[in-house]
């Protein structure tokens, strides 16, 4: 019997390996056919006046935006490109919302190809406005709108699937690994559109739009949702950050024991014993205990993540002077940061088991980085360099951490009773939360940058801020968590030199 588990354990880690591998793909093409517009935009509006005119240009030679994409030729082109970034994004952060109570009832196989094809065509569409030659500023809003509710279908559908797959007990790491994909995606979406920007911008969306469809099929053929539909057996949810946090506390009088009893009700009356699990409402996923404080705190990061990643390139081209090009591909540094910090956010969670202050932590140190780097980044390349690496990681380092292993980590908590079918709406609420605080930060920072760039990263210090003050009753949890171990250690430690 022993022989006949370990055989079958075999192809299961096979499985296992290849999940993690297509879900990183998966969210790969998300990212990445995002990415474009960060780096087409300088190539929307730029300075004509050191441009040679073409002969069968039909502006006139005192018209110094001949080189612009109109309506991006105006003199408003920051506030109108803020709209068309937002447009996508308040579409996102509405269709999240939804997408997790979708994404729980559906088959994810069939969810995620409709949503990657989907996306891929309006991803494309964008770049063929460039051949159409479309210049009706409602078109790409419209596009960016559509494009953005559809792919809401793409995150709680991966977190989920990987969840369904890995326990507990690495679930730090390995997610902070996996997550990488959404560096890599914003990476190779840069490289991408540098190749076309300068000549034919519209291959610069069309490209990833393309291959992002073709991920798309790939995913209905071969993705694969339950290790059950396998023969392999499910992971072990429990153990970790949540017990140990509300083992430092009286079970009876703990803050959360109210609505954790009420949770654990409201999961158990809803199902037979026999019966499937049923799907947790989306009110009732808010009273898991630690859903509102990092749906609120990723509100807060990803506000400065996504800032970064629309506006960067446009920071760069406009402070440093390099090319479009350039810009874009000196951008790509702060996501390559993003991978490392993600990786180290997670380890070192696991190692203390201490999710949200690894994530206090960073932030803290985020705040004075960015500071640093809007003053004396731009001094050289080199320094330039490194601010950018050290910034993208303290950054995307907590954005990473709570958007994997700590929604998976909540979406699978004890109080469910084992309903695993909560981690779709866990996870479409708190990356819902935080895509506001995604689309908020580039508007904020279209609205902001005419005034300076230097009031864009203040504001972004402020959210900074915010986001790590909101994790302060979470940590306060962690640090009794941490005492109370410790006191037991110092007690087992005493019994043994006693029993000598």
């Amino acid at each position: 019997m022993g022989r006949e588990a370990l055989v079958r354990e075999g192809p299961c880690d096979a499985y296992r390996g290849f999940i993690l591998l297509i879900t990183f793909l998966i969210y790969t093409c998300y990212h990445m056919s995002r990415k474009p517009i960060s780096v087409v935009k300088s190539r929307l509006h730029r300075n004509c006046s050191g441009m040679i005119q073409p002969i069968n240009d039909t502006h006139s030679l005192n018209d110094t935006t001949w080189c612009n994409w109109a309506p991006f030729d105006q003199s408003n082109y920051k506030e109108l490109l803020g709209a068309v970034d937002n447009a996508f994004l308040v579409a996102y952060a509405v269709g999240m919302f939804i997408s997790g109570i979708f994404g729980e009832r559906l088959p994810l196989r069939y969810y995620l190809t409709a949503g990657m094809l989907l996306s891929g065509l309006f991803t494309s569409l964008l770049g063929l406005g460039y051949f159409w030659n479309i210049h009706a500023l409602w078109y790409f809003v419209l596009i960016q709108i559509c494009n953005g509710l559809v792919q809401t279908t793409g995150w709680p559908s991966v977190v989920t699937c990987v969840g369904n797959w890995f326990g507990k007990g690495k679930r730090g790491l390995i997610m902070g690994i996996w997550n990488s994909h959404t560096s890599v995606g914003n990476i190779l979406g840069s490289l991408i559109a540098g190749i076309w920007v300068d000549e034919q911008w519209g291959l610069s969306f069309v490209v990833p739009g393309v291959i992002t469809a073709i991920m798309g099929l790939i995913t209905f053929f071969f993705f694969i949702e339950y290790p059950e539909d396998v023969g392999c057996s499910p992971p072990q949810h429990h153990g970790g950050l949540e017990e140990n946090v509300d083992d430092a506390e009286d079970p009876g009088s703990g803050p959360h024991s109210n609505r954790e009893n009420g949770l654990e009700s409201a999961v158990t009356s809803s199902k037979e014993p026999s019966a499937q699990p049923a799907a947790i409402s989306f009110f009732g996923a808010l009273w898991i205990p630690g859903v509102v404080e990092f749906s609120l705190c990723l509100l807060f990061a990803k506000l400065v993540s996504y800032t970064f990643l629309y506006w960067l390139p446009l920071y760069i081209f406009n402070v440093v002077h390099f090319s479009a090009k350039e810009s874009g591909d000196l951008s790509t540094l702060f996501d390559v940061g993003g991978i490392v910090g993600g990786i180290l956010a997670g380890l070192i969670s696991d190692y203390t088991n201490g999710r949200a202050t690894t994530c206090c932590v960073m932030l803290i140190l985020a705040a004075p980085m960015m500071f640093l780097y809007n003053y004396v980044g731009q001094s050289g390349i080199s320094i330039s360099i490194v601010m950018l690496l050290i910034c993208g990681a303290l950054v995307n380092g907590p954005y990473a951490l709570i958007t994997t292993a700590v929604s998976a980590d909540l979406g699978t908590h004890k109080s469910l009773k084992g309903n695993a079918k909560a981690l779709s709406t866990v996870t479409a609420i708190i990356d819902g939360t935080g895509s506001i605080g995604a689309a908020l930060g580039p508007l904020l920072a279209g609205l902001i940058s005419p005034t300076g760039w230097n009031n864009v990263f203040y504001m972004l210090i402020t959210a900074d801020i915010l986001a790590c003050l909101l994790l302060c009753r979470l940590v306060y949890k962690e640090i009794l968590a941490w005492k109370a171990s410790l006191s037991r250690d110092r007690g087992s430690s005493v019994a043994l030199t006693h029993a000598r």
